[in-house]
């Protein structure tokens, strides 16, 4: 399928938008970066995963067949040479780059590719009830897309899909489509998230729980050595203890500061601070199976009751904006015409006496509990919440367990009101919509966990998906917005910057518009 002039025209936004970080033409060979994160990964099965903190470290393990350009949501050969799809967009074939070997010394070569892409699509292969569900393949639609995955020789591969499917090449860049070492997987089975093999940048050296992961240079990576010998990826979950252990330099970098720290963050001559706009949303579900959420007026209530303005202005900070659609002002079909629910405590309480509880009621409030994209400090978000609804005769008790557990429990729907939210995968609408608020994305283990179940707009982001007109796309996105403005399944609540702290001794780290790192061109000045 042919790049089309819409696309072109975000992708010069975003680096026009984006601030550019420049490379070294010389980088220095060698030296550990020791990288400051809010919390663990859950594992390093690419597969399986559906947390940043998981893909932060699986993407410079693994290599996909296309990936992002640097500092763009447009793609470029990776372990696939080139590619090309038939007139209707049915058939894609991927012409694979020959030599390249996994970590583990083993061929990478179409039965990698069919392994990788099958266990997850085929439910008769012997590993696809291995290692729990594969979410972004069912959440992505490719699960009901993907009609069959072949290879027509040892290096090409052709995928088939039953219907044409607008975002595929650029959801098929994503790191849960990552290649992994057949042999490594049959070998570990279920243990394989503990003991990852891939083609990509760096190899997995050891992983100590809440501690730190470790990578050790792929000296024989088929895109040229990465200048660094070693990666450390340290969970700090106290935004203010990364910050004193990167001025003290025990770190090299650290993502999510404390909006209050920021000031003397740059007045620090040994800290770089690298920000952009983010492709995000944070949110607040109100789980719709359960009750008073069923409830319309319920959920209107809710949304006049929460002070936006207020919470930005102290907990962001200048870090993000308020939030009234389920997609990001950056992503293109946005709709700022869209009028957001005004703070109004009277009309909360109106709302609440027409739904049958003048009197409140009693609910729980789940917290984030490690700093995120969009939301830096879940804790205090849901007290300024709680108070807010505490106004209008709700009781919120707010929860919270750890990263993994929260993520298992939201997405089976043990919450009433949960915080959550999304950065981009990819530079399109359905990587929002579709994962967050179809009806697919319903089915527990759910990316949908406000469960939010609503034909007219399955039938608008699956008309939305299938054509590949972009004005009409557009037009389909903004009927979306304003279905989703109409139920109001959430608590839309804000899109944060993303921001880096960097000592000035790192070089060449670049920040992506959809929030995905690549430490593979990363350097330290001696």
């Amino acid at each position: 399928m042919n790049f089309n002039i819409e696309r072109l025209a975000v992708a010069i936004l975003l680096c026009l938008t984006f601030p550019v970080y420049s490379a070294d033409v010389n980088p220095v060979i060698g030296g550990t970066l020791i990288f400051g994160r809010g919390g663990d990964s859950v594992g390093l099965d690419p597969a399986h995963e559906e947390d940043g903190e998981s893909f932060k470290v699986c993407e410079n393990i693994y290599d996909t067949l296309i990936r992002y350009k640097d500092e763009s949501t447009e793609v470029e050969p990776a372990l696939a040479e080139s590619w090309e799809s038939s007139k209707d967009g049915l058939t894609w074939t991927f012409h694979l780059r020959k030599g390249v070997k996994f970590h583990d010394g083993t061929p990478f070569n179409a039965d990698a590719v069919l392994f990788s892409l099958n266990r997850q699509h085929e439910s008769n292969h012997p590993f696809h009830n291995v290692g729990g569900p594969y979410i972004y393949w069912s959440s992505t639609g490719l699960a009901d897309t993907v009609d069959e995955i072949t290879a027509v020789n040892e290096y090409t591969v052709q995928i088939t899909l039953k219907q044409p499917y607008a975002p595929f090449i650029y959801t098929i860049a994503m790191t849960p489509f990552s290649i992994v070492s057949p042999t490594a997987v049959k070998k570990w089975k279920v243990d394989f998230t503990n003991h990852p093999v891939g083609t990509g940048p760096f190899i997995f050296d050891r992983w100590d729980r809440n501690d730190k992961v470790v990578l050790k240079v792929n000296k024989g990576y088929w895109d040229g050595r990465p200048p660094l010998e070693r990666i450390i990826f340290r969970s700090i979950p106290d935004n203010s203890v990364r910050l004193i252990e990167l001025q003290n330099g025990s770190l090299h970098a650290m993502e999510f500061p404390n909006p209050d720290d920021l000031p003397q963050i740059r007045e620090d001559p040994n800290l770089v601070v690298i920000e952009q706009p983010g492709m995000n949303v944070g949110y607040l579900a109100m789980n719709m199976d359960k009750k008073p959420f069923d409830n319309l007026k319920v959920r209107l209530a809710i949304n006049h009751a929460i002070n936006k303005r207020v919470i930005i202005e102290q907990l962001y900070q200048g870090m993000g904006i308020p939030a009234k659609n389920p997609i990001p002002p950056t992503m293109w079909s946005y709709d700022d015409s869209i009028e957001d629910f005004a703070y109004n405590p009277e009309k909360a309480r109106q709302l609440l006496k027409e739904a049958g509880y003048a009197k409140g009621f009693k609910t729980t409030l789940w917290a984030l509990p490690v700093p995120r994209p969009y939301i830096p400090d879940g804790q205090s978000l849901a007290v300024a919440i709680q108070s807010d609804l505490r106004r209008v005769g709700i009781q919120a008790k707010i929860v919270t367990f750890d990263w993994g557990t929260y993520l298992e429990k939201t997405k089976n729907g043990e919450h009433d009101m949960a915080m959550l939210g999304w950065s981009a995968d990819i530079g399109d609408p359905d990587n929002f919509l579709y994962y967050l608020l179809s009806k697919t994305a319903a089915e527990k283990p759910a990316g949908n966990i406000a469960f939010y179940r609503s034909d007219e707009m399955q039938e608008i982001i699956d008309r939305a998906r299938s054509t590949t007109n972009q004005a009409a796309r557009i037009e389909l996105y903004k009927r979306a917005q304003a279905l989703f403005h109409r139920d109001v399944p959430w608590v839309a609540l804000a899109h944060a910057k993303q921001f880096v702290i960097i000592n000035k001794k790192v070089k060449n780290l670049k920040l992506h518009p959809t929030t995905w790192k690549y430490f593979r061109q990363i350097w330290l000045e001696e």
